[in-house]
């Protein structure tokens, strides 16, 4: 990456799983980088399948400025006030009631499947969702390929959108991804430009569901447990670390600070 790249980002746009956290746990080195990337000046907006209680708990506690969860569907603003903690708001949904009324067609769904293949089960969180029902594939369960694509095409024919990460296979009838949801919420909150947002905010992930993402940004990166899912990957990510999932993250941040420092 060429320093004048790194200066021109506004933001970095980040997954958790496998992408900061190493197998779901937050490492000291990873966490410390945050604070790194927000003293040279980079907006930091975490986002991921994770349900919308966690990302709640985390813009709340972390040096975020906002967070993004289930796979964009869901969106939290860290809003700094003249005095006292920071407020949080929800940016979208709009109508909780509706997308939780319909979660219950979701989980019937989710758990005649859980019937059907025995390698699958309900992700155990669930409970802390507002959009999504997840079936863990990876996270305790190891589900073969095959189960994962008959699983995906069941879904199809129901209508219902799935989107399938690392650790779980999301089953929602939003079709928002990280993306879209990315940008809508720097809009939105920011009053970012979606066409400018794009070359200004960087975003690295590492599985299928951060395609989109992939996609959309020009600044991309992939930590190095990307390469497993290099062949899946539409567009693949402009760079990868050497390094796998926090330690990957961590030698993202080091060289963002690094490139940033003005010359001379």
């Amino acid at each position: 990456m060429r320093p004048e790249e790194a200066r021109g980002l506004s933001g970095l746009v980040f997954d958790l799983d496998d992408t900061l956290l190493e197998h779901g746990e937050l490492t000291e080195v990873a966490y410390t980088s945050l604070f790194r990337l927000r003293e040279a000046g980079l907006r930091l907006v975490a986002c991921t399948g994770r349900p919308a209680g966690w990302a709640e708990v985390l813009v709340r506690q972390w040096p975020l400025d906002a967070a993004i969860a289930e796979n964009g569907a869901v969106a939290f603003v860290k809003e700094r006030r003249p005095f006292g903690a920071p407020r949080l708001r929800l940016v979208f949904p709009a109508d909780l009631a509706a997308a939780g009324a319909r979660r219950a067609e979701l989980r019937a769904l989710a758990e005649e499947l859980v019937r059907r293949f025995p390698t699958v089960a309900l992700a155990d969180d669930n409970s802390a969702r507002f959009t999504d029902v997840t079936l863990d594939i990876g996270e305790h369960c190891r589900a073969p390929a095959e189960d994962v694509a008959a699983m995906r095409a069941e879904a199809s024919r129901r209508n219902v959108h799935t989107l399938a990460s690392s650790v779980h296979l999301h089953l929602s009838f939003d079709p928002a991804d990280k993306a879209t949801g990315t940008l809508r919420l720097l809009e939105a909150a920011f009053g970012e430009d979606p066409t400018r947002a794009r070359l200004t905010y960087a975003f690295v992930g590492d599985s299928g569901n951060d395609a989109a993402a992939f996609a959309a940004f020009t600044t991309t990166i992939g930590v190095a447990n990307v390469r497993a899912y290099l062949p899946m990957l539409p567009v693949p990510p402009k760079y990868v670390t050497q390094a796998a999932m926090g330690r990957g993250f961590a030698e993202l941040a080091t060289t963002l600070v690094d490139l940033r420092v003005p010359p001379g």
